[in-house]
């Protein structure tokens, strides 16, 4: 499962045979979110012909959680091209939404793929991408006297401290990278403290 994810949001702009096509990219983990911003630019470019975008939630190689939309664009010329592009470049949990000027010309079914397939390549291109790291969240059953120690390994290795509940122990909600519970329950498994899944 390794791919790529967003930092943070972008825009690119292009302009084919005088079509203007105004790219935008967003990071996103639900079809929710990703609609949210469908609905912001429909309403930002609300004079715009039309706003055509594709996303991808989780592994892009796996796609059980993509969608795409032509918007009035003839059948497979807009979504389907930006959809191709995130999954070329292995880019998860990310929409790309494309609002597109018309400028009197028109570009044909090959014309209009390469435009809209150039437009999420455009943003790709102005992206700054991260690995995904699949996280987990996990509780540690602590003494008072190993609380300190146990907020050391968890930092040490990536992890953040969530919550903490003082009771007769303490129990630290923690979350970190799955690849490092293991690296987490040995060092911890030292001082006789306890891992356990939520």
């Amino acid at each position: 499962m390794s791919y790529q994810t967003l930092k943070h949001a972008i825009t690119a702009r292009l302009e084919i045979k005088k079509s203007v096509f105004i790219a935008y990219a967003y990071p996103v983990t639900s079809r929710e979110q990703a609609m949210f911003h469908v609905e912001q630019l429909r309403k930002q470019y609300a004079d715009a012909r039309h706003h055509c975008w594709a996303y991808i939630i989780g592994d892009p190689n796996n796609t059980t959680s993509a969608g795409f939309d032509d918007d009035g664009e003839p059948n497979g010329t807009a979504g389907r091209p930006i959809l191709n592009v995130l999954q070329h470049k292995s880019i998860g949990n990310v929409i790309i939404i494309v609002v597109r000027y018309f400028g009197g010309i028109k570009l044909g079914a090959g014309g209009l793929t390469r435009a809209y397939a150039g437009s999420a390549q455009a943003a790709v291109d102005e992206m700054t991408l991260s690995p995904y790291i699949p996280m987990v969240q996990a509780q540690i059953l602590a003494e008072f006297a190993t609380e300190a120690q146990c907020r050391y390994i968890v930092e040490s290795l990536g992890g953040s401290i969530d919550d903490v509940d003082y009771s007769k122990q303490v129990i630290l909600t923690v979350t970190l990278a799955e690849a490092n519970v293991d690296r987490l329950k040995e060092r911890l498994a030292m001082d006789g403290r306890v891992l356990e899944s939520p």
